[in-house]
C-alpha cells in the first residue's frame, strides 16, 4: 500500500440506474449467480472495448495486458483483505463464473489460494454496497492500472424524459486509476460503457 500511494492516481465518479441489473439478478440468484458475478462480468466486457484501462504501468512503459483477469476485494474473517481473481473473466458465462468465484473465496477464507489465484489481476473490483456504503475511494493495487469502488444501490427520485418526476434505483461507482497512463477521458469513456451496459 505504501508503494501504491507514491503513485499518482486520480478518481472519477459516476451513478448508474440498476433497475435493469436488479431484475436480471432476481432471475438469476437462484441459480447460484451472486451480484458479484455480474459485475465482474460486466466490467470485463466493457474492459474488452478499453484496453488502456486494463492495463499497468512498468518501468518499460505501458503493459497491455492480453487477458481481463478481475480481482474482487474480499475481507478475511481474522481481519485482512485478499483479492482472489477471476481469469479471463470476459469468456466465461455467468454460471461458470459464479461457479468459479464462490470456489475462490471458499479458498480465501480457508486460506488454500494458490500465488496465481490473488496476483494475476489486472483490473480490481471493490464492493462495500452490502454494507450500506454509498460511495468511497479504493486503493490503487500494485501493478494494476485501475480499481473501481461500488457502493449501494438505493431507490432514488429522479427526473424523467417527459419532465416528470419517478422512482430508480441508483449506485455510486468511483474509478481510481493510475494517471501515468490512463487520463480522464478514457476512466470516464469507461465509466460510461459501464453504465450502457448495466442500465440495459
Amino acid at each position: 500500500m505504501m508503494a501504491t500511494l507514491q503513485v499518482p492516481t486520480f478518481h472519477v465518479g459516476y451513478t448508474m440506474t440498476t433497475d435493469a441489473l436488479d431484475q436480471l439478478y432476481k432471475q438469476v440468484k437462484s441459480k447460484g449467480v451472486t451480484m458479484t458475478a455480474l459485475l465482474a462480468k460486466a466490467i470485463a466486457v466493457t474492459l474488452k472495448n478499453h484496453p488502456t484501462v486494463n492495463a499497468s504501468y512498468t518501468d518499460t512503459g505501458i503493459r497491455y495486458n492480453s487477458s481481463i483477469n478481475i480481482a474482487v476485494a474480499v475481507a478475511m474473517p481474522d481481519g485482512g483483505l485478499i483479492t482472489p481473481v477471476l481469469q479471463n473473466a470476459d469468456q466465461m458465462d455467468l454460471y461458470s463464473l459464479s461457479r468459479s468465484w464462490k470456489g475462490l473465496v471458499d479458498r480465501a477464507r480457508t486460506k488454500q489460494l494458490q500465488p496465481e489465484e490473488y496476483s494475476t489481476g489486472t483490473f480490481t473490483l471493490s464492493n462495500l454496497g452490502m454494507f450500506g456504503v454509498d460511495r468511497f475511494d479504493a486503493i490503487l493495487p500494485p501493478g494494476q492500472g485501475s480499481i473501481l469502488a461500488v457502493g449501494a444501490s438505493r431507490p432514488q427520485v429522479v427526473a424523467t424524459a417527459d419532465g416528470m418526476f419517478g422512482v430508480k434505483s441508483q449506485m455510486s461507482v468511483n474509478i481510481t486509476s493510475d494517471h501515468r497512463i490512463i487520463y480522464g477521458a478514457d476512466a470516464a469513456s469507461f465509466l460510461q460503457d459501464l453504465a450502457k451496459l448495466i442500465e440495459t
